[in-house]
């Protein structure tokens, strides 16, 4: 008689537990969350899949990690075909490639293909860069349940920690020194501050950077259309990822591919950098036809043959210095095409006194080394030239190309060494051949 009614008493229990999850998924997640590992594994393993899918959905990615990895086989496949594709990607997201791959293995394979491009991001945007096992903090648990928390997954050691409303929606940001002060009791929406900014999971590395800078962000949450929060952006994948930028930026200055790798093969990297190389010959080749307009001038006055390359180098380093900077302040949003003005007027005023300052110290040994003080003049005058409109191009073929909708590194400093070579060689040849009576 007992076990009879023992038995009642447990249906009775299973009953109401399913509606409480059934009607109150939200508000079901905390309670959860805040239970035993193997509490928890109990409560899942004895009520139906379709009953707790909504509760699923709302779970800590390190909660339903840890569900995933210790509950029945057929209570695990049936919940992967039950969840949303997306909802259940982020989940995922939690999971090394082995880990995540034997759980696709479970599903058919059209559904696993859903959840796999649902997973994938392209390199260098947010949702590539984001740690998708970010723990989720409830607004209305308390200081003492977020402690018992963190002492038990001890991985945290952070200065803070992202709060969430019932269906995950961003709340706010805990630090980690007022939880520390807090109340026992004291509820977590009470702590909260904001957040500073928040990302999409499309949106590209240079709007995460520019941001965590902003903001003086050690995190970064990473927030759905809904406002949901899948996952955080750490500093370090932040730093990271522009060392990886920026490494690309100089392959593609200079014509190489970004795909290319020190291990890549000789027929790769043939076929990828072979095109730029024709591109330079062909821009080598209107360098050298400018260098022929002068060949009379430059037969009567040899010294000018040796001079050349000075001029050319002077122009290129001062274009090579503002193409950088102007790179770099596109990058990270710095500077907008809107500012081309400014940016290009800046460039030309440097080079102005730079290329005047040079120019009288170049003046000064050309002087010197040919007694002729035309020949320096000359030159004096080539190099403030040169100079000028190299820092102009330096700064122009950047802003043009992310005006056109371009990558502005894609082979700028192609396209830059052939701009101040000619202007270099066409300003001291050209101004030459007009004074030639003064050398």
């Amino acid at each position: 008689m007992a076990a009879n009614v023992t038995h009642a008493v447990s249906d009775a229990e299973r009953h109401l537990e399913s509606e409480f999850f059934a009607q109150h998924p939200g508000a079901s997640t905390a309670p959860l969350e805040s239970l035993e590992p193997t509490e928890q594994l109990e409560i899942f393993t004895r009520q139906p899949v379709t009953v707790m899918l909504p509760v699923w959905e709302r779970l800590s990615p390190d909660v339903a990690g840890r569900l995933l990895t210790s509950l029945p086989r057929s209570i695990v496949m049936e919940t992967m075909q039950g969840l949303d594709p997306v909802r259940l990607a982020h989940l995922l997201g939690s999971f090394d490639t082995d880990r995540r791959e034997s759980l696709l293995a479970l599903m058919d394979d059209y559904a696993a293909k859903e959840v796999r491009s649902a997973m994938h991001y392209p390199s260098d945007h947010a949702g590539a860069l984001m740690d998708s096992r970010a723990r989720l903090f409830r607004q209305r648990s308390t200081v003492a349940e977020a402690l018992s928390r963190l002492r038990r997954d001890r991985r945290t050691g952070r200065t803070g920690f992202f709060v969430v409303d019932a269906d995950n929606r961003l709340v706010g940001w805990v630090d980690i020194q007022d939880l520390a002060l807090a109340d026992p009791d004291e509820s977590l929406g009470d702590l909260v501050r904001d957040v500073g900014a928040v990302v999409e999971p499309m949106a590209p590395g240079e709007e995460v950077a520019e941001k965590m800078d902003r903001h003086r962000l050690s995190d970064l949450a990473v927030v759905d259309l809904d406002g949901r929060l899948v996952g955080v952006i750490r500093q370090a994948a932040r730093v990271e990822a522009d060392r990886e930028r920026a490494s690309i930026g100089i392959q593609t200055m200079v014509g190489v591919s970004k795909d290319e790798r020190a291990t890549s093969t000789v027929a790769f990297a043939v076929r990828k950098r072979l095109p730029w190389l024709h591109v330079n010959l062909l821009t080598a080749f209107v360098a050298a036809a400018v260098v022929g307009l002068f060949e009379s001038t430059i037969a009567r006055f040899t010294a000018l043959a040796v001079l050349l390359p000075v001029v050319a180098g002077q122009s290129g380093n001062t274009g090579a210095q503002a193409l950088a900077v102007t790179m770099r302040g596109l990058t990270l949003r710095e500077i907008r095409v809107a500012q081309w003005a400014r940016v290009v007027v800046k460039e030309v005023n440097v080079g102005f006194w730079n290329g005047l300052i040079t120019a009288l110290t170049t003046a000064a040994g050309v002087i010197v080394w040919s007694g002729s003080y035309g020949l320096g003049l000359i030159i004096a005058v080539s190099m403030v030239l040169s100079v000028i409109i190299a820092g102009l191009a330096g700064a122009a073929i950047p802003i043009v190309l992310r005006a056109l909708g371009q990558d502005p590194a894609q082979s700028s400093s192609i396209i830059l060494t052939t701009v101040t070579d000619v202007v270099a060689f066409l300003s001291f040849l050209g101004i030459a051949t007009l004074l030639s009576e003064l050398i």
